[in-house]
């Protein structure tokens, strides 16, 4: 059997990206929209997903992605955009302040605010975390495709019901999922049609963070995320 054709392969994701243009798509509009298989439009949506050239829309459609934009020289990147306002959650917050893309299975550390004596608690930008663990994937989770939660959740820390309760309160918490003795607080960031484009994130000590969050740090995430999601549009 040949190898496919690498050109066919782009011609093909090149399609899918001109078909949610101006509209999203469901997969059965796909379907239509390029006259491309089922299997092969879902494969190369969620191929172009990964690199975050298309998104996941609240209801499953797919839409045009936050790397588009980003690919416009005169865009700011959303990881610069976001420097400035956790450098403003971390003098708040007294923790370690990140932003987290999702990259398939995984979620990527793209602007950090350290703390000067931050330990277990620091990430540096660059840093690859997994989806299954964490606050940060809880609220990149929260608002994905039910098909997608269902493949991932059988490796993760946390439960369906988890992601119920982030979509219910907006935002996520979680106490020594990923590293022993870190607790975290996250909450998504989304553009102007409601997806979600990533997720800010403050993480430090169980003792100093707490395992029950109060309202005024709770606040400053959500006011944080907000102010990024605003300024990225």
């Amino acid at each position: 059997m040949g190898q496919p054709n690498p050109v066919g392969v782009l011609d093909k994701a090149v399609a899918i990206l001109h078909a949610v243009a101006d509209e999203p798509a469901t997969l059965a509009e796909l379907v239509v929209r390029t006259g491309l298989p089922r299997a092969t439009a879902h494969r190369l949506a969620v191929a172009l997903e990964g690199h975050r050239l298309v998104r996941r829309t609240p209801e499953g459609s797919w839409a045009p992605g936050p790397a588009l934009a980003e690919l416009n020289r005169g865009t700011p990147d959303l990881g610069e955009i976001a420097v400035r306002h956790l450098v403003a959650l971390r003098d708040a917050t007294g923790e370690s302040a990140q932003f987290y893309v999702r990259d398939g299975s995984s979620r990527v550390c793209v602007a950090a605010a350290e703390r000067t004596s931050g330990l277990r608690d620091t990430v540096p930008v660059g840093a690859r975390l997994p989806m299954t663990a964490g606050s940060a994937a809880h609220a990149l989770l929260a608002f994905t495709p039910a098909e997608e939660v269902t493949r991932l959740l059988p490796a993760a820390s946390f439960t369906a019901r988890t992601l119920l309760d982030v979509r219910r309160r907006g935002w996520a918490h979680s106490v020594a999922e990923r590293e022993p003795g870190v607790a975290s607080l996250s909450a998504p960031v989304r553009d102007a049609s409601g997806g979600v484009l990533g997720a800010v994130s403050i993480s430090g000590p169980v003792e100093r963070l707490g395992r029950r969050p109060g309202a005024e740090v709770v606040g400053a995430v959500l006011d944080a995320a907000a102010a990024i999601s605003r300024a990225g549009r």
